[in-house]
C-alpha cells in the first residue's frame, strides 16, 4: 500500500511531468470505476499537485489563449465569466494507485481517470488503480479526521500526538496506534515495523507507555543548537522517526515502495532492515495486519494469533545479457514445481452389514437382505458338506466283479449322511445380520 513517501513522490511526478504542458479538453472517467465523474472542460488549463499524508490534491487551473498561444498565466479576474473556476481533485491511492504519463496508444488498463494534453502527439496524465481501492474527490479538501502530515508538518504532527496521549487510541499496541491517521498521517505497516525496530520497541508495547517520555524529554534542552542537532540525530525518538524515516525513502529516489516493480527499487530494497526481511518475526494484529519484529512482541500480544507464512519478495535473478538467470539452489520458490504425483490407496468396499442405516425402512430393508444371505449361506454350506462326503469314499473296482463300482467288496455303498461327522466342516460365515 502507498504511504506518505510514495504519495510525495506522486505529487512531485506530476508536477515535474506537467511543468508547462497544457491540457485541453474533457477530463474522462473510465467506465468500470465507481468514482464520480469530474465535470472539468476547458480548451487550455495545467495541473499542479501538492501531497499532505496520504492524500495528493491536483488543481485544474484554466489559462486564456491569445492569438493561437497561450498565456502560461492564470486567467485574470475580467476572464472569468467566461473561463471555468479552477477545480481540486482530491486522491487517495488505496492499496495500488499511482500517476503515468503514456502516449494516447499507450494508455494501462487499468486507467481510471484521463488528462489529455493540447497538441500533437496526445499525451495522457493517468490515474491508475490496479485493485480499485483509490478514490478521488471533486473540490474535496484534505479529510478532517486526518491529522497533520508527518513530512510537511512535523511540528504541528508532534504537538498533536503528545498534546492527546489521555485518548483511548493510545490505550492500544503501538504497533495499532502508528497506523490510526488522526495521528500518524502518512505511516503505514512497512514505515512502522522499520520505525519500532531501529528503536527495538515491542510491536505490542502499550502505545502510551511508550510516548509518555516524550514529555518529559529535556536532556537536549540543556545543549546548544549545534549540539542538539547531532544529539538528535544520534538519538531520535519514536516521533522523530516517524519524520526521519520517510525523508530518508525519499531522499532515495525511484518510486520508493513499489511491489508491482520490485526490480527497479534496487536501493529501497536495500533500505529496508526489518520489512520483507529474512529472519524476521512475523505477527497479525487485532486488524489483521502483519507485523514484522524481532525479539519478544510485547505484553499485548494476541494470544492464539496465526502466524502468517513468510512471503518472499526477492528481485529475480538477471545474467550479463539481462536475461533472466536461474535461481541457485535453495533459493527456488515453489512457482512452476511439479508436485510428484501421488498414488490414492485403493478403496476397501465395506461390509453391508456393518454400514449404519440412515432410516427406519433403509434397516428394514437391511435386515430382509441379511436373513435372506444368511438362508443362502446356510444352504451353500449344506451343499458343500455332502459333496465333500461323497468325494471322500474311494472308488475302488472289485476283483470278483461282482461288487458295485465305488463300493468295496462284500460292503454297501457308504451313507453320506452317517460320515458326515469324519469329515472336517468348513467355518461359518462371520456375516452377521442386523435385526
Amino acid at each position: 500500500m502507498p504511504e506518505g513517501p510514495e504519495l510525495h513522490l506522486a505529487s512531485r511526478f506530476v508536477n515535474r511531468v506537467c511543468s508547462g504542458t497544457v491540457f485541453a479538453g474533457q477530463v474522462e472517467k473510465s467506465a468500470v470505476s465507481k468514482n464520480c465523474e469530474v465535470p472539468f472542460k476547458c480548451d487550455a488549463y495545467l495541473i499542479s499537485a501538492v501531497s499532505r499524508g496520504k492524500e495528493v490534491k491536483l488543481t485544474l487551473t484554466p489559462i486564456k489563449e491569445e492569438d493561437g498561444k497561450e498565456d502560461m498565466k492564470p486567467t485574470a479576474t475580467e476572464d472569468e465569466d467566461r473561463l471555468p473556476a479552477p477545480m481540486d481533485v482530491t486522491f487517495r491511492f488505496g492499496m495500488s494507485g499511482s500517476f503515468k504519463l503514456t502516449n494516447e496508444d499507450e494508455v494501462p488498463k487499468h486507467a481510471h481517470l484521463k488528462f489529455f494534453t493540447k497538441g500533437k502527439p496526445t499525451q495522457v496524465l493517468c490515474f491508475v488503480d490496479p485493485r480499485r481501492f483509490g478514490s478521488w474527490e471533486v473540490n474535496g479538501t484534505w479529510q478532517s479526521d486526518r491529522g497533520p502530515c508527518v513530512l510537511l508538518e512535523y511540528e504541528k504532527f508532534r504537538s498533536n500526538v503528545l498534546s492527546n496521549l489521555p485518548e483511548k487510541a493510545f490505550d492500544k499496541p503501538i504497533c495499532e496506534a502508528l497506523l490510526n491517521q488522526k495521528y500518524f498521517n502518512g505511516i503505514g505497516n512497512y514505515l512502522r515495523a522499520e520505525i519500532l525496530f531501529r528503536l527495538k520497541v515491542p510491536p505490542f508495547e502499550k502505545a502510551r507507555t511508550v510516548l509518555e517520555p516524550l514529555l518529559h524529554k529535556g536532556k537536549a534542552a540543556e545543549l546548544t543548537l549545534s549540539k542538539k542537532v547531532k544529539w538528535k540525530l544520534e538519538n531520535p525518538d519514536l516521533l522523530e522517526l516517524c519524520h526521519m524515516l520517510p525523508m530518508e525513502v525519499i531522499n532515495l529516489g525511484g518510486k520508493g515502495y513499489d511491489p508491482e516493480h520490485l526490480d527497479d527499487s534496487s536501493a529501497f530494497e536495500d533500505w529496508l532492515r526489518c520489512y520483507y526481511v529474512d529472519g524476521m518475526q512475523l505477527l497479525r494484529d487485532s486488524n489483521g495486519r502483519t507485523i514484522w519484529f524481532q525479539g519478544t512482541p510485547g505484553p499485548m500480544a494476541p494470544r492464539g494469533s496465526k502466524v502468517p507464512k513468510a512471503k518472499s519478495r526477492r528481485r529475480k535473478a538477471v545474467d550479463e545479457n539481462g536475461k533472466e538467470a536461474l535461481s541457485p539452489k535453495g533459493s527456488e520458490s515453489g512457482k512452476g514445481k511439479v508436485a510428484p504425483e501421488r498414488r490414492k490407496p485403493p478403496k476397501i468396499p465395506k461390509d453391508p452389514s456393518q454400514v449404519r442405516p440412515r432410516s427406519a425402512k433403509a434397516a428394514a430393508k437391511q435386515t430382509a437382505e441379511g436373513l435372506q444371505t444368511g438362508e443362502a449361506t446356510r444352504r451353500t454350506t449344506s451343499r458343500s458338506r455332502k459333496k465333500m462326503a461323497a468325494e471322500a469314499v474311494p472308488l475302488v473296482e472289485s476283483p470278483e466283479g461282482n461288487g458295485t463300482e465305488g463300493e468295496p467288496s462284500g460292503a454297501k455303498a457308504a451313507d453320506p449322511e452317517a460320515s458326515e461327522s469324519e469329515i472336517p466342516r468348513p467355518r461359518k460365515s462371520r456375516t452377521r445380520s442386523r435385526h
